[in-house]
């Protein structure tokens, strides 16, 4: 396992520079970094380490939620209120109508399998869009209209939405009846996630106060380390509530954050926000590199032309979405392009059900996983480079203002 951890860092960070030095986003180098060294190429990952890989991609994206809990402000995101709570569904919905309506034709699917096939596409991944706009909130690139904000809010839950729905089709798929009860997960799952992540925020806080008020002064990095152990427990609790309710982990971690700020100091929540970035050096290359192991390179060879014209096509429909999310708001038509292009790349949740159609035996399995690694391969560096290339140039500077 060392060796193959050796491997992951060294990989990870050396292809990662290597594209940074030819004007491209480091996760590019660290995705493909990850498909070289992953069991479909080289295979120099041991078998221990890839049986945790889900595990690790899920701690890695957990530190990062958390530094975007610490980052974001509420008063700021009130601005986009409604936008926001439009993106975190309407996109996905819109990219699944363009793969209803045009993957039978593209790539001979059922109804039911073209919309597990839109479910297992149309998330946006967190992985790619999060730490990117954690970084234009710190730099306040776009910040007075709560731009960052509202795409940091919308992805976090379209993840939720989508991997809803994705269940709901799956049963279809099998034989089984869609159950409209189980559409109330997503409204259900995102407000006790709220307010699990609440509680658990008001909890640390007084934990740290209680501390405080006694006289005993905890280190930053102990803080950090707390923290972390609580957004630990809230993937816990949100999978021993699955058998009974369903909860949003991942909000719960970005609330459990955003809380933590509002009560803390301005001082508390800046050091730990800048412990938690640093801890992301190590995480990001965990992650990106994970993500690309999961890549079967092999199922993007046999997907075709008409995949990839199937993925763009989608992406326009999901475009569509954006612009009327964003509708009747402030944004000008840059901002609004920028929006779409933040909603473009797909990773973290391709990678983690992207197989499962695959495993359950169906018979659109291999096409749906097929499509979902090209997918990767596409959205990822086209969203990653887009972010990167035009976030200057479509959003303003609010340090200026």
């Amino acid at each position: 396992m060392l060796f193959s951890f050796a491997v992951i860092f060294l990989a990870g960070l050396g292809a990662g520079a290597l594209f940074q030095m030819m004007k491209l986003p480091r996760v590019i180098g660290m995705l493909a970094a990850g498909i070289v060294v992953g069991p479909f190429v080289l295979g120099l990952l041991d078998d221990k380490v890839l049986s945790v890989s889900g595990e690790l991609r899920q701690t890695a994206l957990i530190i990062i939620l958390i530094k975007a809990g610490l980052a974001l402000d509420l008063s700021d995101l009130k601005k986009v209120g409604r936008s926001a709570v439009l993106m975190s569904f309407l996109p996905a919905c819109f990219e699944m109508t363009g793969y209803l309506i045009f993957a039978p034709f593209l790539l001979g699917t059922s109804l039911t399998d073209s919309a597990l096939m839109g479910a297992v596409l149309s998330a946006v991944s967190p992985a790619v869009v999060v730490p990117r706009m954690v970084s234009l909130i710190e730099k306040k690139r776009g910040t007075e209209k709560g731009i960052p904000q509202m795409i940091l809010a919308g992805a976090s839950c379209d993840d939720v939405f989508v991997i809803v729905l994705f269940s709901t089709f799956l049963t279809m798929a099998q034989g089984g009846g869609a159950k409209l009860s189980g559409l109330l997960d997503i409204p259900v799952s995102i407000a006790l996630g709220l307010l699990l992540g609440a509680c658990a925020g008001i909890m640390v806080y007084m934990l740290f106060e209680y501390s405080f008020r006694r006289g005993m002064k905890i280190r930053g990095s102990i803080k950090a380390i707390v923290l972390l152990s609580a957004a630990f427990l809230l993937m816990t609790a949100e999978s021993a509530a699955k058998p009974y309710a369903a909860v949003s982990g991942l909000l719960a971690v970005v609330a459990m954050a955003c809380v933590l700020k509002l009560k803390s100091e301005v001082s508390v929540t800046k050091g730990l926000s800048e412990k938690f970035g640093k801890i992301w050096i190590a995480a990001e290359v965990i992650l990106f590199v994970m993500v690309g192991a999961a890549v079967d390179i092999r199922y993007t060879l046999s997907a075709g032309a008409s995949a990839a014209a199937m993925i763009f096509i989608a992406l326009i429909f999901r475009a569509v979405g954006v612009v009327i999310c964003t509708a009747g708001t402030k944004l000008d038509i840059r901002e609004r392009l920028f929006c779409v292009i933040a909603y473009l790349p797909k990773a973290t949740v391709q990678a983690a059900i992207g197989s499962v159609p695959m495993a359950a035996g169906l018979s659109c399995g291999k096409t749906i996983l097929s499509v979902a690694v090209m997918g990767i391969i596409l959205t990822a560096p086209l969203g990653a480079i887009g972010i990167d290339m035009t976030c200057d140039r479509l959003l303003s500077d609010d340090r200026r203002s």
